[in-house]
């Protein structure tokens, strides 16, 4: 598809075209738009991760301590007040856990939900990557947001429900985490092409505290609604990530072309499509000499390159990417085993 029939598909938000509507015509500058990019994406990201930490809120609750009824010790603040608290009965298992978690393969079958999130997760990331490059990342991020929101709500939905088939959470899961692929490859490249490489330093490190954002205020909603029963943990944070992509379907422009600026990564004014710079990064790994001959084609041949996504092969070559990959996966390693099973391990001991 070429980069004009990717931009049919595209349009101003409904959000911004309302706000120019009561401003009377008159459009926000380029620095404002910059600024509402970056909140929007932070708010974005941030209940991504909001709504991934139910689940190590609630592991505590669906695998209860042996002797959790018979004990009267308690905790102090956060793990007692907040992250550790008693289940109300429900499905006639009383306190005692949730089957099937509960039974003594139940710690195996936590740890299999979250093996099975991120999983999927891993793979959709692959996957997202690529749809990104050919979908409008509004609407694709939208998609997902939403997506995430269902999924995460309906594993909570297993409470009211009265459901206890294994199956049932370990799909929910599943399909959480593929959904939950669609958001970093959208946030990341939505900021790209507002900023391309102005201040990325500064503006990444400033941006990027919307995972720590996420995972505390994530916490905090599933302990403080933990009381009225372990479904609602993830049913708020689920509704929470809904309305997310409904912000960002109201008032994201993934690309600064589709409210009438040129692109950030352009620097010669000619509003050339913001992937380009994409292609020609992939293109530097290989040679540089060639990468700007290449750019230099025809206008029709420049617009089937500019959308062709970069393969696995070609974003290897790209100076930096392993290394930085490999950096990258140890860090997230130690992260989302503290994530996931931080609060349950405290809990326990």
């Amino acid at each position: 598809m070429s980069g004009h029939g990717l931009s049919s598909f595209r349009g101003t938000p409904p959000g911004v075209l309302l706000i120019r509507r009561l401003r009377g015509g008159k459009d926000w500058t380029l620095t404002t738009y910059r600024y509402v990019v970056l909140l929007v994406t932070f708010i974005a990201y941030a209940c991504y991760h909001a709504s991934r930490k139910p689940s190590s809120i609630v592991k505590s609750v669906l695998y209860p301590e042996p002797d959790r009824n018979s004990s009267s010790a308690s905790f102090s603040w956060p793990v007692g007040a907040v992250f550790v608290k008693d289940e109300i009965s429900g499905g006639g298992f009383g306190s005692g856990g949730w089957a099937p978690f509960n039974q003594a393969d139940g710690t195996s079958k936590l740890g299999e939900i979250d093996v099975a999130f991120l999983a999927c997760y891993s793979l959709g990331m692959y996957v997202a990557g690529h749809l990104g490059d050919r979908l409008d990342l509004r609407l694709f991020l939208t998609f997902g947001m939403i997506g995430s929101g269902i999924f995460v709500g309906l594993f909570g939905m297993g409470y009211f429900w009265d459901v206890h088939v294994f199956m049932f959470y370990l799909a929910m899961q599943m399909a959480a985490g593929l959904f939950q692929a669609t958001g970093w490859p959208s946030v990341v490249a939505v900021i790209g092409n507002w900023f391309g490489k102005r201040k990325r330093g500064l503006i990444m490190g400033v941006w990027n505290a919307h995972t720590s954002v996420g995972n505390i205020s994530g916490s905090l909603l599933a302990a403080c609604v933990l009381d009225y029963g372990w479904g609602w943990s993830f049913i708020v944070p689920g509704a929470l990530i809904a309305l997310g992509g409904v912000l960002v379907y109201l008032f994201l422009a993934a690309y600064p072309e589709d409210v009438g600026f040129p692109c950030a990564n352009n620097s010669g004014g000619n509003n050339e499509p913001c992937a380009a710079d994409e292609e020609s990064q992939a293109q530097k790994g290989r040679s540089d000499v060639e990468n700007i001959g290449a750019r230099s084609v025809s206008a029709s041949s420049q617009g089937s390159v500019s959308k062709r996504s970069v393969g696995l092969i070609e974003a290897c070559q790209i100076p930096g990417v392993i290394p930085f990959a490999m950096c990258l996966f140890f860090s997230k390693l130690v992260a989302y085993t503290f994530l996931y099973w931080l609060p349950f391990y405290l809990s326990q001991t």
